[in-house]
């Protein structure tokens, strides 16, 4: 079922003459999505193999080294944003959430990539594409959606981090290590610090499994920006078609998920500097991905 709407939203001008803060980077922009029908019916969920893994990576890859300069400019954001965090993780003891703060991106690395999956559906309608390109997501007409899932998926993340610090509290207790090699010795060397890591990662484990099924492909399908009418309706298409790819696919999707963590979180050492890298090829690869996942029904007539 399709029905037609126009994305007046997205071009009215700012009251009284006000221009937002954003506007400065979009109004150069063509709408984020064109006037057109909207889908109201699930997408059919196709099968895929692990050859489709490396290709939409390879896609990936080949999307990154064209735009290069603009996609690293934008995503050096990242690597500020977890220097912040591991600045304000200090008070908390910095070395005991080092690791969950890396492995944390992988729960939000699916929002991270909606400015990207944004330049890749443009580049598809044969748009140029820049640094600035990514920002017609604050246009989008599912922007509602978008945000509610990104809050989620933020509180996910804040969630796990208060998780990790009780576990380590719980084995190695509160008290600060006097250096990193103390801190290693508790972790590595002890009974305790074992069950921790074993522990640990398999509640991790649990996070990551969540974060995956509702995100992998809910948030692409956000930015595509045709299916559902409503906020709640483009929520319910989004999250479930991501789930039902994840169950129709689930030994590609889970080899997905593992790729899509060891990079994250080998882009985050030292000091997260790796995800200027690590994040675009991993956005337009998931983008490639959920093409070669997601069938678009043709609207009749």
């Amino acid at each position: 079922m399709a029905e037609d709407v126009t994305d007046a939203g997205t071009q009215a001008p700012a009251m009284g003459g006000f221009v937002y803060p954003w506007q400065v980077l979009t109004d150069h922009l063509p709408p984020a999505e064109a006037p057109g029908q909207v889908l109201t019916v699930r997408p059919a969920v196709q099968r895929i193999g692990v050859s489709d893994l490396g290709a939409a990576l390879a896609q990936g890859w080949r999307d990154f080294s064209g735009h290069r300069t603009d996609v690293m400019f934008l995503c050096l954001v990242y690597p500020v944003l977890g220097l912040v965090l591991f600045r304000a993780a200090i008070g908390y003891d910095v070395l005991a959430l080092l690791f969950p703060l890396a492995a944390g991106f992988a729960l939000i690395g699916p929002l991270a990539g909606t400015g990207l999956y944004e330049m890749n559906r443009r580049l598809e309608r044969g748009e140029a594409a820049s640094w600035r390109t990514p920002f017609a997501v604050l246009r989008a007409r599912a922007l509602g959606a978008i945000v509610v899932l990104g809050v989620a998926f933020a509180a996910l993340f804040i969630v796990w981090l208060q998780v990790a610090l009780a576990i380590y509290e719980l084995f190695l207790g509160n008290a600060v290590p006097d250096s990193v090699g103390s801190f290693l010795a508790s972790v590595f060397g002890t009974r305790a610090g074992w069950h921790m890591i074993i522990e640990g990662n398999l509640i991790g484990l649990l996070f990551a499994i969540v974060a995956f099924t509702l995100g992998a492909l809910s948030f692409p399908m956000l930015i595509d920006g045709r299916f559902g009418r409503s906020t709640g309706e483009r929520l319910g298409l989004a999250i479930g078609t991501s789930i039902r790819a994840v169950l129709a696919n689930p030994l590609p999707m889970a080899a997905w998920g593992v790729i899509v963590a060891a990079c994250l979180i080998a882009g985050s050492v030292p000091f997260f500097l790796g995800l200027v890298i690590v994040l675009p090829v991993l956005g337009h690869a998931t983008w490639h991905l959920y093409r070669r996942v997601i069938a678009v029904p043709q609207p009749a007539g």
